[in-house]
């Protein structure tokens, strides 16, 4: 079963306020080819999920994301937990830095919990792995979404202002028989191309857009220009 019902979409993601969330939510969800909602520790660590997830379902049934920023990077047997945790929600992120050990344990938590799981391993910043002055070495990424679709991990974030790094994951997983559905922030305020991110995913493409929508001054407007560019 997809996370989204549609092979495209844009997606909110709600680094807002709760006031704002509502807002946010009421404004864009009618709009055709919004897929769903991101949250974060933005809105759930003050709040917590029940109260968020109740803001969001007020108006919409769409699929909610929760984004720890980033989840995955504890020791493998606290995955079991941190899925308990998330309770309520559609499908999680996973930027699984810690290794394959915890990795494997946080992914199988998910799975075992009904949850469903998109993992991430490149970032859209600079200096994030080594040939940029970064931490990580630069193969880890195609370690970590290797592992995930061995797994039988489907859904995938990778960063939407770097299209050339999506063409070669995309090749990487096509590759190991799976039809990866991807997941771009990086839009917009990062300099990222709904259009060439698009290009470079292939089918099943989802852009997660923040400020572009949240931060204008009129987000159902603003959501209806960002899914018509590439609906």
């Amino acid at each position: 079963m997809a996370i989204i019902n549609a092979s495209t979409s844009v997606i909110p993601a709600c680094d807002v306020s709760l006031e704002k969330l509502k807002d946010l939510v009421k404004e864009t969800c009618s709009v055709d080819g919004i897929g769903g909602y991101k949250i974060g520790f933005e809105l759930v660590l003050p709040h917590g999920f029940a109260k968020v997830i109740s803001a969001i379902r007020e108006h919409t049934d769409l699929p909610i994301i929760y984004d720890h920023q980033k989840a995955g990077t504890d020791i493998p047997d606290t995955g079991r937990k941190f899925m308990a945790a998330c309770k309520g929600v559609n499908a999680v992120i996973l930027f699984p830095q810690a290794g394959p050990v915890t990795e494997e344990e946080w992914i199988k938590a998910g799975q075992e919990a009904g949850m469903k799981i998109i993992v991430g391993g490149e970032m859209t910043h600079k200096g994030y792995l080594e040939s940029d002055d970064g931490f990580l070495k630069d193969d880890m990424p195609t370690q970590v979404y290797t592992l995930a679709a061995q797994l039988g991990v489907t859904d995938f974030v990778v960063p939407g202002n770097k299209p050339d790094k999506i063409m070669e994951y995309r090749r990487l997983l096509e590759g190991l028989g799976i039809k990866p559905v991807f997941y771009s922030p990086g839009l917009i305020t990062q300099g990222g191309s709904l259009t060439e991110g698009a290009k470079a995913a292939g089918d099943n493409w989802h852009a997660i857009i923040g400020r572009g929508i949240y931060e204008a001054k009129d987000m159902h407007k603003a959501a209806k220009e960002f899914t018509k560019e590439f609906l």
